[in-house]
């Protein structure tokens, strides 16, 4: 069986505003059990306070750090009901909001009823709970139900209930929950780990394999099953994956800065769905920001390296094997630091970041991966790279 899953634009998406850029290296470092800099926390609570102040409560309660401009309608029980997940290649874990959530912990997202779905099971004894960076979490217990993706079920997925999420997911109203596309090997559930959905899925699908065609401003569409020729060009080049990390994590060779010479720079990265940045090793993303005029590395303020909204950035090209991945400029001019839009603003914070100094691995995330096409392939655990149309 194959099957198609169109994202779906986030109807509560807050946008290219003011903080994003702060949230954003907030979130990937949390996520990744790395600390946030008290500096960087401060400079995010006044983001929100002065979102507060201006606009309506619903706004001022979707801060960026979570953000999620497009997610995946996902089915979960019987009869089905439908959440938007995002899904996450860099996390094994499928929770929800759902009715076990408590209500002042719930701002707007869907939630799961589990008391209406006939073929939910709770499963004795087992609980999950992710820890982030911040020193947030989120748990609860775990339950076996029907989910459907695209036309593909499983029976008995393993679904998280949230009995308690951390204020940072309450304060996203965008989205119902994640949906983990990682190996189970780092998957929560205790004592028992449970297998993500496309481990389940496999052997109902023509080809053990995924890919990810996401898109720079409008929605894009994962694949499972099938690989569709039009939506790359070229060829695609293969490397092996090394799981033992529980991501699907790859060798990069080095990188070009616009028309450069390519420099030799072997690091370890993992491809990552669920993180907006590209998070590199220090000495790269310096190197980067060294050609672009007045870049600043703004750690105590932003968070990262800003620079005036009027320079032109070169492209970034990542070597992977044979592959030259390009990711044009102009996707890495990620969000406005001082004003709410592009055009109000005089400081612009970039997509590429430096990677947390504690997490041995660099993060691929979307400002990477909405100028390729990539296949996750779980048979052989390799990993697709190609370029496309943009």
């Amino acid at each position: 069986m194959t099957f198609k899953i169109n994202q779906v634009p986030n109807k509560k998406y807050y946008g290219q505003r003011k903080g994003r850029g702060s949230m954003a290296i907030a979130r990937a470092y949390s996520k990744f059990g790395a600390s946030v800099s008290d500096d960087l926390l401060a400079t995010i609570e006044e983001i929100l306070k002065e979102l507060a102040n201006r606009f309506s409560g619903e706004v001022a309660a979707t801060p960026q750090m979570f953000d999620s401009e497009y997610l995946c309608p996902v089915e979960i029980g019987t009869p089905p009901q439908t959440l938007n997940l995002d899904f996450d290649t860099g996390s094994s874990d499928l929770w929800v909001f759902s009715s076990e959530t408590p209500a002042n912990q719930v701002n707007g997202q869907d939630a799961w009823d589990i008391d209406q779905s006939s073929t939910a099971q709770l499963l004795m004894g087992s609980t999950w709970a992710i820890s982030y960076g911040d020193g947030s979490s989120s748990s609860g217990n775990v339950y076996l139900d029907t989910v459907s993706i695209g036309g593909v079920t499983v029976q008995n997925q393993a679904v998280e209930s949230a009995r308690n999420v951390s204020l940072s997911f309450t304060q996203r109203p965008d989205t119902d929950g994640l949906l983990g596309l990682a190996f189970g090997s780092i998957n929560t559930v205790r004592p028992n780990q449970q297998k993500t959905f496309f481990e389940n899925a496999l052997s109902n699908l023509a080809s053990p394999l995924f890919t990810a065609n996401l898109r720079k401003a409008e929605p894009g569409n994962y694949n499972f099953g099938f690989i569709d020729q039009t939506e790359f060009t070229g060829d695609i080049t293969f490397v092996p994956v090394n799981a033992s990390s529980g991501f699907w994590q790859f060798t990069a060779d080095g990188y070009q800065v616009a028309n450069s010479n390519a420099v030799s720079a072997p690091h370890q990265a993992i491809a990552d769905t669920g993180t907006t940045l590209l998070l590199l090793p220090q000495e790269i993303v310096d190197a980067y920001y060294s050609q672009v005029q007045g870049a600043v590395n703004d750690v105590r303020g932003a968070g990262g390296y800003v620079f005036p909204c009027s320079a032109t950035l070169p492209d970034y090209t990542a070597i992977i094997g044979s592959h030259q991945a390009v990711i044009p400029g102009d996707f890495i001019n990620f969000a406005p630091v001082d004003g709410n839009t592009f055009e109000t603003a005089t400081t612009c914070f970039g997509g590429i970041q430096a990677s947390p100094s504690t997490f041995p691995l660099s993060i691929y995330g979307d400002i990477f991966l909405k100028a390729q096409f990539v296949v996750f392939h779980g048979g052989n655990q390799q990993l697709g790279f190609a370029s496309k149309s943009l």
